[in-house]
């Protein structure tokens, strides 16, 4: 049989990287059939066909465009060799997840249970038509060297796992909103895991900003009145707080922050997965730059719906006792005094902002993400709390720090009307202002209080949205 010829020449364990090179240049020869020292499509295709390897429709083209990186339309051995070891590392990590029992076979009742891990149901006998369709031997279980001969030349293979383990935006609020949307894996939209999973992000957000609300009105406060001729330090700028306002003052403004958190998200996210239809040259799959330009564009609807929300955070956190009685009240009198031009006041700064810290956080996220797949990951996808926390926490305060100037600006900006002898001033005049009279580092003030509530604020949205998804039923 073909098959198990093919098993024996190509897909053999190798006790050492010298044994897999070997191996890969054998098949290399084999495919390349005009031995002018790379592998085409139709190399590739003819190739696998005459040995008897199945593949998907369009799977060699797919191999060809992910390996190629010197665009020309060919694999040399390099390339050639590179995409088999990659996509060897992910399948491995596939295997061992499915591997519930580390006995090195998957057996039917691991099937049932991995996909009930994903929300899926099957019976005893859909199971074991997949299984049917791996197993080769006749032993209704599937090996290694199976799972890796059936997949290893499948481009398209869903490593649901790092998906599903690797969330970032939904699990972590470190108060700002500005994140790339996490992916969500098919099974996850299908059977509704992705509400469940929203829903106890935000309101594991709630309670973190609402934790973190004080140093939070300090920041704006401090972006707002503080100057190189008005230095304000942390213990002096909450004793003026306390001395105007008691100690419910330090949470002014929370409300709202709350309140925004349910639209911005559903708004985001829905975004989100049109830009991304949009977008994604590939069906299926999209790719790092193509999900930071659907992101970005998702967060700049977001922020555009949602925006005189912020405006009305801002004036709400800013306010002095009496001011306003409510968040309705101060949206009636911002639009009797100011009119609706004033619920916009800061939008160009903010919008601007997105592109950095999007940027960076996905650029930040994703590299340190990437790394410890490929040096830490050996049983399973899974990063644990720490490490999650931690690429989390690195790449959101990388972020933050790019695009707080912007922020700043916005602040000000929104501020602005609702402070006496004030001047309204347009984003670059006030940039020039701010760098002529203070310095570049007064685009930074507020930035202490702004880094201390990053620790708090993600290890709270943490074990909030643990007990969260618990309660929902959400499986790990």
């Amino acid at each position: 049989m073909y098959y198990q010829a093919i098993r024996r020449l190509v897909f053999t364990d190798c006790s050492c990287a010298t044994d897999a090179s070997k191996t890969y240049e054998d098949l290399f020869e084999k495919l390349d059939t005009n031995k002018d020292g790379k592998v085409d499509v139709a190399e590739l295709r003819a190739g696998l066909t005459s040995m008897g390897i199945t593949f998907r429709k369009g799977a060699a083209q797919k191999i060809i465009s992910s390996g190629d990186k010197d665009k020309d339309l060919g694999l040399d051995f390099e390339e050639f060799s590179k995409y088999l070891k990659d996509h060897e590392k992910k399948l491995r990590l596939t295997f061992k997840s499915l591997d519930k029992n580390n006995d090195g076979r998957i057996d039917h009742m691991e099937v049932r249970q991995s996909l009930a891990d994903l929300g899926m149901d099957i019976n005893q006998e859909e199971a074991k038509k997949i299984l049917q369709s791996i197993d080769v031997d006749g032993t209704m279980t599937v090996d290694w060297n199976e799972w890796k001969a059936h997949f290893l030349f499948n481009p398209a293979t869903n490593l649901q796992e790092i998906i599903r383990y690797w969330k970032h935006s939904t699990v972590l609020d470190i108060g700002d909103s500005l994140t790339i949307p996490d992916e969500f894996t098919e099974e996850e939209k299908t059977t509704g895991i992705w509400w469940k999973q929203l829903s106890a992000g935000a309101m594991a957000g709630a309670v973190s900003r609402t934790g973190t609300a004080p140093l939070d009105r300090m920041k704006v406060f401090m972006q707002v009145h503080s100057t190189k001729s008005n230095k304000i330090s942390l213990v002096g700028g909450f004793k003026q707080m306390l001395k105007e306002g008691g100690a419910a003052s330090l949470w002014r403004g929370n409300g709202i922050n709350v309140l925004k958190i349910a639209p911005e998200t559903a708004i985001k996210f829905m975004a989100y997965e049109q830009y991304k239809k949009l977008l994604s040259s590939d069906r299926g799959k999209i790719r790092t730059h193509e999900r930071f330009i659907a992101g970005s564009l998702a967060g700049a609807t977001a922020q555009t719906a949602i925006y005189p929300m912020e405006v009305m955070k801002t004036r709400l956190t800013l306010r002095k006792t009496g001011q306003y009685t409510g968040m309705f009240d101060c949206a009636k009198k911002i639009l009797q005094k100011e009119g609706v031009k004033a619920f916009y006041k800061g939008y160009l700064p903010n919008i601007l902002g997105i592109i950095p810290y999007a940027g960076i956080d996905l650029a930040v996220y994703e590299s340190l993400k990437n790394a410890w797949l490929a040096n830490y990951a050996k049983d399973s996808a899974n990063p644990g709390i720490l490490v999650l926390l931690g690429c989390g926490t690195m790449s959101s305060t990388c972020g933050q720090l790019t695009s707080y100037p912007l922020a700043l600006i916005r602040t000000r900006m929104q501020a602005a009307a609702s402070i006496e002898g004030a001047e309204q001033m347009s984003m670059n005049r006030m940039v020039k202002k701010i760098v002529e009279k203070e310095g570049f580092f007064g685009l930074y003030r507020g930035i202490l209080p702004n880094f201390m509530k990053v620790i708090p604020a993600v290890s709270i949205s943490y074990v909030v949205y643990e007990y969260m998804r618990s309660g929902l039923g959400i499986q790990k």
